[in-house]
């Protein structure tokens, strides 16, 4: 493909809001006319009183009824097919290690829209052909593996399948294949750099990386500036879900502030998650998208969990898809201790401020006789003093920080660099609630 420009679809990711909205519109009545091939939405358009006549604009979205990740498993495994099994290609799913997995089915078609956005993304942060793209997801039923892989080798870039784990052989492939664009979750990439650090391989010097995508885990802006600073890399952050398709759902251009949703995919709306209602534009809420532009296996407002809010404005890159900010965290990942509602995100904020600490930490949440508690285990970094009384005042200003931010006071334990067992294959474990056992 040859393409001079800043985009890779320059007259969709360019369209006029009117435009877009007559799309997004035009593709919505036909999607709901596909779900009336599946017994679930028919069931629940009769329950609801509603037919698809009754869809004229697109706030008439709002009409239409939710669906949930416990209805894909109670409808497990292909009860939510649009079309017959034969005419798909793929399926991908859950670990399903709490009931039924969630299986989620592509068309050809569907494969090869999503490869074009998953392009698209990739296309905006500065890959072109000529780069050396590898990828340290997990293939196979994990969306993130064969997703970035087509869409690399639709942008045309020589992609390396390095898939997850074995970290010296991920570096070896860095500094022998020449790699400059990285596929990583944040808390793997941190892994990269120690152990580049302790086999004395400067990242700026001994490779040639120059873009990191990152996603799959909430991180703070503040583990992103220290990412891109170990690395000398510009790391963008990525945002996708099985249930849509996998990566390629939302991504960051270069001003890196907010991530771009590809409209003529999805529709997007911010609700509360507590009342189920449309939240205005600039607060946070639960993100619910419905896609319109897929045949296999389409999906009417599906209540992500995540929590976002969108941002308002026009973005300087010149993309009219509305935009994402950073993702806060689940709405089932939220800690309430001793009234107070609280994401892991915000702790990391803090954390990542003091250049004393390593990225990795662990949040455990206790009951005692005084009530429930929280302890933060951080891991300390290779530039700790061994020096006590500079430690107990390290110490003493994270956990005020750390009240300023969370209004609670936990207790804040240093420990050893990698006691906390970072993964090279798994995502990090952040919160450990052991109120749950009492």
């Amino acid at each position: 493909m040859t393409n001079n420009s800043n985009y890779f679809n320059p007259e969709v990711e360019t369209m006029p809001r009117e435009a877009l909205e007559k799309l997004q519109l035009e593709r919505l009545k036909k999607t709901i006319d596909s779900c009336m091939n599946v017994e679930f939405y028919k069931r629940r358009f009769a329950e609801l009183g509603i037919t698809p006549a009754d869809i004229k604009t697109l706030d008439d979205v709002r009409k239409l009824p939710f669906t949930t990740k416990e209805d894909l498993r109670e409808n497990y495994p292909f009860g939510l097919a649009a079309v017959p099994l034969e005419k798909c290609t793929r399926l991908h799913s859950s670990s399903g290690t709490t009931g039924n997995p969630t299986v989620v089915l592509h068309t050809q078609k569907d494969l090869e829209e999503w490869a074009t956005a998953v392009a698209r993304c990739l296309w905006m942060v500065g890959s072109r052909p000529d780069d050396v793209f590898q990828n340290s997801a997990g293939y196979g039923m994990f969306t993130a593996g064969l997703g970035f892989q087509y869409g690399a080798e639709k942008v045309g870039m020589l992609t390396v399948p390095a898939a997850a784990g074995n970290t010296l052989r991920q570096i070896k492939f860095i500094k022998d294949f020449g790699t400059t664009v990285l596929h990583a979750i944040p808390s793997y990439a941190s892994r990269v750099y120690e152990v580049m650090k302790e086999q004395g391989v400067d990242p700026r010097k001994d490779t040639k990386l120059r873009i990191l995508c990152i996603g799959a885990e909430p991180h703070s802006e503040e583990q992103r500036q220290r990412i891109e600073q170990n690395l000398g890399v510009k790391a963008y952050n990525s945002y996708g879900i099985s249930e849509m398709m996998g990566p390629g759902v939302a991504f960051e251009c270069p001003e890196q502030n907010g991530l771009h949703i590809w409209e003529d995919y999805f529709i997007v709306e911010i609700i509360d998650p507590v009342t189920l209602q449309p939240l205005p534009d600039g607060e946070l809420g639960e993100l619910v998208l419905t896609t319109i532009n897929r045949e296999g296996m389409p999906l009417l407002r599906y209540r992500t969990r995540d929590l976002t809010r969108i941002l308002s404005g026009d973005c300087p890159c010149g993309r009219t898809h509305k935009r994402l900010a950073r993702l806060q965290g689940r709405s089932d990942d939220m800690i309430i201790l001793k009234g107070v509602n609280i994401f892991p995100i915000q702790i990391e904020k803090i954390l990542m401020k003091f250049p004393q600490l390593s990225t990795d930490f662990l949040i455990t949440l206790e009951t005692k006789e005084q009530g429930d508690f929280m302890t933060v285990d951080v891991e300390l970094s290779d530039l700790t003093t061994d020096d006590y009384p500079a430690l107990v005042a390290l110490n003493k200003e994270i956990t005020h920080q750390l009240k300023d931010e969370i209004l609670v006071t936990p207790k804040v334990n240093f420990v050893k660099k990698g006691s906390l067992g970072a993964s090279d294959e798994k995502k990090a474990v952040r919160v450990k609630d052991l109120r749950k056992l009492f």
